[in-house]
């Protein structure tokens, strides 16, 4: 096993813990682990994930700024939200056409040994993210998705420390829903 996989697996488990309890410290853990797991994608092929990492960098850092600028006593605060119906249209159509982006360049481009399920879970990986940031809670639904159909995939390519943190997340993205799913009723 590989220490930089597990120490991005452990970062992972304690990241969605405080992504769970809206902590603005879940996106510096982040940043690390994203750091890690650019080595661990690229070393396996999985490059479509290799190069969302890059995206997931980036869109960290903006979620820190967001959810550290967005203050308890502030009335612009940063609260949980529901996309309205036309947005989370968009949200799919751009996860699809994403998805179609990111196979057809690891078909053409790349060695990868499976650039559909790598497209998928990167396409709506990026969605999800966005979503985050923004604090919609479709943003766990996508992830839900994304983490079950992740722990096939890295069981598949023996990720495994990977696949038990994305078994975790599966789990876990249900019970950020569902604890999202309360704050944001209480917040209507």
């Amino acid at each position: 096993m590989d220490w930089v996989e597990i120490t991005a697996a452990v970062l992972g488990l304690v990241g969605i813990g405080l992504q769970i309890k809206q902590s603005h410290w879940y996106w510096l853990t982040s940043i690390l682990m994203v750091l890690l797991y650019i080595y661990v994608f690229y070393k396996s092929k999985f490059y479509a994930d290799m190069s969302f990492q890059f995206y997931y960098l980036a869109v960290s850092i903006y979620g820190w700024y967001l959810w550290l600028t967005k203050r308890e006593n502030d009335d612009s605060k940063l609260t949980v939200n529901k996309l309205k119906k036309e947005k989370l249209s968009i949200s799919i159509i751009a996860s699809a056409i994403l998805f179609a982006a990111i196979y057809l360049i690891l078909k053409r481009f790349t060695d990868s040994p499976i650039p559909a399920g790598d497209a998928f879970t990167t396409a709506l990986s990026i969605t999800a993210t966005w979503l985050l940031a923004k604090k919609h809670i479709e943003n766990w639904i996508f992830w839900i998705v994304v983490d079950a159909v992740s722990t096939i995939l890295y069981i598949y390519k023996g990720l495994y420390p990977t696949a038990v943190l994305f078994t975790a997340l599966t789990v876990l993205a249900f019970v950020g829903y569902f604890k999202w799913r309360k704050e944001g009723l209480q917040n209507a």
